[in-house]
């Protein structure tokens, strides 16, 4: 098997990460401590086209394909994860949904402007009482002459207060559960729609929202696709994104492994480098090998899709492992680090705090086991 990346891959990753060290790592403990997103490296990603580089070139893309997708959240969550976040939903889950499911009039509308960088989208899933449940979804989207009237709630939703549009699941049919659920793109300026900003955490340089729609009226043609197609197109979003959500766990374990190597070889205690005891060797050889396992899953699950393959299974092992690997390899930085990782002007303490929403994001490490048991025909 060929393990390598083409040369366009190759000068992809370099030129990805001198971006990620150049414009994002310099402005990441501001913007955590600041908690505000940088919308000006939404615009430079967009002129540089790298938030194109999996759709079609007649949108602006460049069709370079789900690894190439992997390769930048591999590089720009090590700077930033909290500002990768933002990129993330914008790119994976809102633009690609109107990618995969938009009419010619909603991509030349939202995806064009969206991979420029000129509008930043959002995706409107979780509700109060309905994220792992779906089917437990109380936003309701009803027919009215030529508009969807909206009204209930959103929970969680990065970018929420930020988003020029978003993609939004809402139900069209109640009583029918998953098979009633369709999905909407809504206007910010929309009547009857507005955000509150959540404070979290950790992930503090993404903006995370409730979403609040009131009588929010939206014009019919802005459903994407059918009537009651909303679940399965959902989770084919959702899928996808799973795999450049690993990737982005596995970023953030590589930041916080490559800083605790550095300060390993540094912090001298009894005389010697701390990494020269076996103790930390032996964490050090585990968060290696962690990250290896997390790497080779990740890449595997996108080079399938590329393929045209199922990777509904892969794309599940892969976010459950590297999201796992990612908090374990975090916390075990913040004890190789002592009393530093405790201390605010370390970075270490922002990657731990930034960790576990990996775990819960796009799907929760059990529902991730849940997928992986039914593909098993459990």
């Amino acid at each position: 098997m060929d393990f390598e990346f083409t040369d366009d891959q190759k000068l992809f990753q370099k030129s990805v990460r001198t971006f990620a060290e150049k414009e994002i790592e310099p402005i990441a403990r501001d913007c955590d401590e600041r908690r505000e997103f940088p919308l000006e490296i939404v615009r430079k990603l967009g002129d540089l086209g790298y938030l194109g580089a999996k759709f079609p070139v007649e949108y602006g893309g460049t069709e370079s394909g789900l690894v190439s997708g992997v390769i930048m959240a591999e590089e720009m969550s090590q700077a930033s994860p909290g500002i990768f976040l933002g990129i993330y939903v914008n790119v994976y889950l809102g633009l690609s949904a109107i990618h995969a499911f938009g009419s010619e009039a909603q991509k030349q509308k939202y995806l064009r402007a969206g991979i420029a960088g000129e509008q930043i989208s959002a995706w409107g899933f979780a509700e109060p009482d309905a994220g792992s449940d779906p089917g437990g979804m109380k936003t309701t989207a009803i027919r009215d002459g030529d508009d969807y009237v909206i009204n209930g709630s959103k929970i969680l939703i990065t970018n929420g207060d930020l988003a020029d549009f978003l993609v939004v699941t809402t139900v069209t049919t109640p009583g029918a559960g998953m098979g009633g659920l369709s999905l909407i793109v809504v206007d910010k300026d929309s009547p009857g729609f507005s955000a509150r900003r959540l404070d979290t955490m950790g992930m503090r340089a993404a903006h995370t929202a409730e979403l609040s729609f009131q009588d929010c009226r939206v014009p019919a043609d802005h459903l994407l696709g059918e009537e009651n197609t909303g679940f399965k197109k959902a989770l084919r979003t959702l899928t996808e994104g799973r795999v450049i959500a690993s990737a982005f766990a596995l970023g953030l374990g590589r930041a916080a492994f490559g800083r605790s190597l550095e300060f390993a070889k540094q912090r001298m205690a009894f005389g010697q480098p701390v990494g020269s005891f076996q103790g930390l060797q032996w964490m050090f050889a585990d968060m290696a090998t962690r990250l290896e396992a997390a790497r080779l899953l990740t890449y595997q699950a996108a080079w399938r899709a590329e393929q045209g393959l199922p990777y509904i299974t892969e794309s599940s092992m892969a976010k459950l492992f590297a999201s796992e690997a990612a908090t374990e390899i975090a916390k075990t930085s913040v004890l190789i680090h002592g009393g530093a990782g405790f201390v605010m002007e370390h970075d270490i303490q922002r990657f731990y705090r930034d960790c576990m929403v990996l775990e819960i994001g796009e799907g929760t490490s059990h529902i991730q086991r849940n997928t992986i048991a039914h593909q098993l025909g459990l």
